[in-house]
């Protein structure tokens, strides 16, 4: 029974994501108001590391990648290694490679990751 609703749930969030990539594929978060919008620049002007990420998404599905590193560069350089950390969570890459997977995603890689964010955050504030 627990193999059934893990498919379930599986199924689920695949429909969920196809979902989701078929909105931003076809509606440019710029132009509407049903993609929710930055607390953090609302409130304080200031860019977070995530704005214009949505748009990013739909410049990229698109096939736009110049636009799409305009909108923000840090998520399209991002998106292969968040994509390598799934990959080494839900297959066996984990198991085959536990060094390389040290190495791009344990403790130190986190500080790195979260050094290059904040850096980002101020750097395209300036």
């Amino acid at each position: 029974m627990k193999s059934l609703h893990l498919t379930f749930r599986s199924s689920l969030l695949i429909l969920v994501l196809l979902v989701l990539i078929l909105v931003y594929y076809s509606l440019d978060p710029a132009n509407y108001s049903l993609f929710p919008k930055c607390p953090f620049y609302w409130i304080t002007g200031y860019k977070c590391p995530g704005c214009g990420s949505q748009r990013a998404i739909h410049h990229l599905l698109n096939l736009e990648f110049t636009e799409a590193f305009k909108s923000n560069p840090l998520m399209v350089i991002a998106i292969p290694y968040i994509i390598g950390g799934f990959l080494f969570d839900y297959t066996r890459l984990a198991d085959l490679y536990p060094r390389i997977r040290k190495i791009l995603y344990g403790k130190t890689a986190i500080i790195i990751d979260a050094i290059i964010v904040f850096a980002w955050w101020i750097l395209r504030n300036l």
